[in-house]
Parts: structure tokens; sequence; C-alpha cells
């Protein structure tokens, strides 16, 4: 009996992850990494590995971010540093607005705390195959941006049809 009820649990808990996997069939990578104590010092640089392994597909790039909100700016300056598989780097600042012209936060909240995906990049086109790394850098004119809880990258396949 109790290897019946653990066999049916874990065949559903399996449906139920392939499911919600390909629910994002379009995604390529989608990482957050935790700012420690909520402070992010503009040293502090976050790395991520994004695996391209088609150049005939444009992609969307969004950068995430989780902000408490008592964040004291309408507005999130961060320098995207990009290294492409040969080695060749580019670097570009990038504005996100996070509070409309009312005040009103753009995000999704939960309590104190909002979430932001905000496009920095449509239908870009990747023109190698291989690893390509991707480096957020708080860019504001303070040193240490608080409350900062996490931020992160976004690749997805671009699409005309809804997933």
């Amino acid at each position: 009996m109790k290897f019946y009820s653990n066999s049916c649990i874990g065949l559903c808990i399996l449906i139920i992850a392939s499911l919600l996997s390909s629910c994002d069939r379009l995604r390529v990578i989608d990482e957050n990494i935790n700012i420690p104590n909520q402070a992010w010092y503009y040293k502090n640089k976050l790395n991520f590995d994004v695996n391209i392994t088609d150049t005939n597909k444009t992609y969307n790039v969004y950068v995430n971010l989780r902000v408490g909100s008592d964040y004291k700016y309408s507005n999130f300056f961060v320098m995207v540093h990009q290294t492409y598989p040969n080695w060749q780097s580019k670097k570009e600042r990038k504005e996100l607005v996070l509070l409309d012209e009312r005040g009103n936060w753009l995000g999704n909240g939960l309590g104190d705390i909002f979430d932001f995906q905000i496009p920095i990049y449509t239908q870009m086109r990747f023109n190698q195959k291989g690893i390509y790394k991707i480096e957020l850098e708080q860019n504001m004119r303070e040193d240490t941006l608080s409350p900062i809880y996490a931020a992160g990258i976004r690749v997805e396949e671009f699409s005309l049809e809804k997933p």
C-alpha cells in the first residue's frame, strides 16, 4: 500500500514537472542570483552563461530584478557586459524603468517586494554558436543600492505566437 502511494505521488510530480517545463519552451536561460544582504555593491557583478545553439533564430533578452518597496529611485541603470564565444566583448548601459509617472510600481508585487522582467534587447541575433557570457553590473550613482533582493537574466527565442 505504501509503495503504491509513493509511486503515485512520484508519478504525479513527474507529470507536473514535465508540464511546467513544456510551458516555457522558448526559454534558453532564466536565472536569478540573490544579492547578499539585499545590498548590491557596484563591484559585485553577476555572471551568466548563455549557450546559443542556433544562429538563425532571433532572441529576446531581459533583465530580471527584485526590489523592495522602499527602493528610493524610479529607475535602475545596469551595465550589460557581453563576451562572445570568440572572446570579443562589448558593454552597454541600460535603463530599467521601475515606476510610472504617478509613482506606481510597474512590476509584479507581493507585499513589499516587486519583481521586474524588463526587455533590454528584442529580436536580437547571436551570430556565433557557443557560450556567451553576460555580466550585469549595478551602474547607479551610489556604490551600494538597497533593497535589491535578486537580479538575473532571461534569454528566450523570439516568437510571434503565444506559448
